[in-house]
């Protein structure tokens, strides 16, 4: 499970940037393309604040949808996966421009 490892970085990334403030809220961007399932980022969120300075914090986790630019066309399109055809023209030559982030966009402290 690789949700657990990034969870532990990101807590960790806010822990400290919170310089001992409780952490009441987590905003983080998710790529749809990223690998990491939303569900579990959740589960393992509870696991790794338990007895920090996030502990009882709330994790909202804003999906990204993937995006792809074909480098044949130029034309841009919706990806589900991480390959595939240009839908406008059949060729496989799409780069991935969008979904596949995992950001930390915000915190809310008190």
């Amino acid at each position: 499970m690789h949700e657990l490892g990034i969870t532990r970085s990101i807590v960790a990334m806010v822990a400290e940037r919170a310089t001992g403030h409780r952490v009441l809220r987590v905003k983080v961007e998710l790529g749809r393309l990223s690998g990491f399932m939303p569900e579990a980022l959740r589960f393992c969120f509870d696991l790794c604040t338990h007895g920090t300075i996030l502990d009882g914090a709330q994790l909202d986790i804003v999906e990204v949808d993937g995006l792809g630019r074909c480098l044949a066309c130029g034309l841009q399109h919706r990806l589900d996966i991480p390959m595939g055809r240009c839908p406008s023209c059949g060729k496989p030559a799409l780069t991935i421009v969008a979904g596949e982030e995992l950001k930390i966009r915000e915190m809310e402290v008190i």
